[in-house]
C-alpha cells in the first residue's frame, strides 16, 4: 500500500466540501440540493465514479468552479469521492443539506483552509484516509481572542 498527500488546488478564500458517496446519482442530487439550499450560490462539483466507465462526473452553475472541481477530483482519484467548490456562500449554509443527500456517506472536511488529502493506493484503486485541514494550534485562546471571535461571528451575521 502506498500513501500520498494531495494538496487541494484553489484560491485562498474559496470554500469547498470534500466527501464520499456511493452512487452515480450523487452528481444530480448534490446539484439540486445546492441550488435549493442557497439560492444565488455559485458552485462546481465533481464526483469520481468507481465502477462502470469510472469517469469524473461533473456539474455546477459556475464553469470556473466546475473545472476546478474536476482538476482536484482527478488529482485525488479516489473512488466515490466528491468535491464541491463554493462561491457567494459558505459550507455552513449548505452542509446539513449536503449531509442529508441519500447517497452521501461521509464528509471529510468543509473549509477554506489550505488542505491536504491523505490518499492510499492499492492494486484495486485509491481511497481517502483523511485530511489535513489548515495548521496545528499555536496556543490557547485569550480573553481578547474570545472577544475577537464573538465579534467576527456577529459581523458575519451568525450571532446576534
Amino acid at each position: 500500500m502506498e500513501l500520498e498527500s494531495v494538496r487541494i488546488e484553489k484560491p485562498e478564500d474559496l470554500n469547498f466540501i470534500l466527501g464520499q458517496s456511493h452512487f452515480i446519482k450523487t452528481v444530480e442530487d448534490l446539484h439540486e440540493t445546492l441550488v435549493q439550499a442557497a439560492p444565488g450560490l455559485k458552485f462546481g462539483l465533481a464526483f469520481c465514479e468507481s465502477s462502470g466507465p469510472r469517469l469524473v462526473r461533473r456539474s455546477g452553475n459556475d464553469p470556473e468552479l466546475v473545472d476546478l472541481a474536476v482538476r482536484n477530483a482527478q488529482a485525488i482519484a479516489a473512488g466515490h469521492c466528491f468535491i464541491v467548490f463554493l462561491r457567494d456562500g459558505f459550507p455552513i449554509n449548505v452542509l446539513n443539506a449536503v449531509k442529508m443527500v441519500s447517497e452521501v456517506c461521509r464528509i471529510f472536511c468543509a473549509t477554506a483552509n489550505p488542505t491536504e488529502v491523505i490518499v492510499t493506493a492499492t492494486e484495486q484503486g485509491r481511497a481517502i484516509l483523511g485530511v489535513v485541514d489548515g495548521g496545528s494550534p499555536l496556543g490557547v485562546e485569550t480573553d481578547q481572542d474570545e472577544a475577537d471571535r464573538k465579534e467576527l461571528l456577529r459581523r458575519f451575521g451568525y450571532k446576534l
